[in-house]
């Protein structure tokens, strides 16, 4: 379920901004509020950043004489709970970080995270939220690893209801 942090008005479109922890999104904000600003002062700006979900089973090495034993095993509730309420405090700083830094270039934003696998996230919360325009920053993944680990922009470009912008950081040159 999306948790709305703050909710503002606006008439026109909405543009939503899809960000992580990464340079590449840093990247995307500063990219959207230079080139696309007086577009999105017209209607919605909303930034998400989805949760990753909570891995319940972990793996403890247990020393064994010379040998190592391994032995997985499901975490108590107490644990599950504060790490998903860490995960949500970390989405809300990234968050809060994100609209200080419209606020500064003179754009409100609105605040969504949920929690999920981040490709399905987004593209769930362009549906519920009926986005006119998804922006994402490229991660910059290598050709083996996008093949591996599959690329959150590739799928959102596939499955997303609305137009999709990829803005990519481009490649740091060094002098000769």
């Amino acid at each position: 379920m999306a948790e709305v942090l703050s909710v503002g008005g606006g008439s026109g479109k909405k543009v939503m901004l899809a960000i992580d922890e990464s340079d590449y999104s840093y990247y995307a904000l500063m990219w959207v509020l230079e080139n696309l600003k007086d577009s999105i002062n017209k209607g919605q700006f909303i930034i998400f950043m989805a949760q990753q979900p909570t891995n319940y089973n972990y793996t403890f090495a247990a020393s064994l004489g010379t040998a190592r034993m391994y032995c997985p095993t499901a975490a108590n509730s107490d644990f599950v709970n504060s790490a998903q309420e860490n995960h949500r405090k970390l989405a809300l700083a990234y968050l809060e970080k994100a609209r200080e830094i419209c606020a500064s270039k003179g754009v409100t934003a609105e605040l969504v995270t949920e929690v999920g696998d981040p490709k399905a996230a987004i593209c769930t919360a362009v549906q519920k939220l009926n986005i006119n325009m998804l922006i994402l920053g490229e991660r910059g993944l290598g050709k083996v690893k996008r093949a591996l680990i599959g690329s959150v922009s590739n799928y959102c470009i596939q499955y997303a209801k609305c137009p999709v912008l990829v803005v990519k950081k481009p490649q740091a040159t060094t002098p000769n």
